[in-house]
């Protein structure tokens, strides 16, 4: 499954009503370690069915990112029955965001 691009519209039935936990990458087109992360993620979003992988462009939807206080991109932050429960912040090897989703 492709990782799902997450906007004001969608982010509430996404995250905040999922049955499983999610993983949410706030991202922006200009960042290098953004650009070096996207696809990792994008490449466990077809590999995990258990976790859903999701994406916020702080360009285009700021509002999400500060309400979870997104300072640095890239961020990770890891919603378990809609309440953030984790939160890593910079570019990450494969093996470590597996392990940050298992957490």
């Amino acid at each position: 499954m492709a990782a799902i691009h997450l906007t004001e519209a969608n982010f509430e039935q996404e995250v905040m009503h999922s049955e499983i936990p999610v993983l949410v990458d706030f991202w922006a087109p200009w960042c290098g370690p953004c650009k070096m992360l996207s696809p990792i993620i994008d490449e466990i979003a077809g590999e995990v069915t258990d976790v859903k992988i999701c994406k916020v462009n702080t360009d285009e939807v700021d509002s999400i990112a500060f309400k979870y206080r997104v300072m640095s991109i890239p961020t990770l932050i890891l919603f378990k029955n809609g309440t953030p429960v984790a939160t890593s912040v910079g570019a990450k090897q494969k093996a470590e965001v597996l392990q940050f989703i298992r957490s």
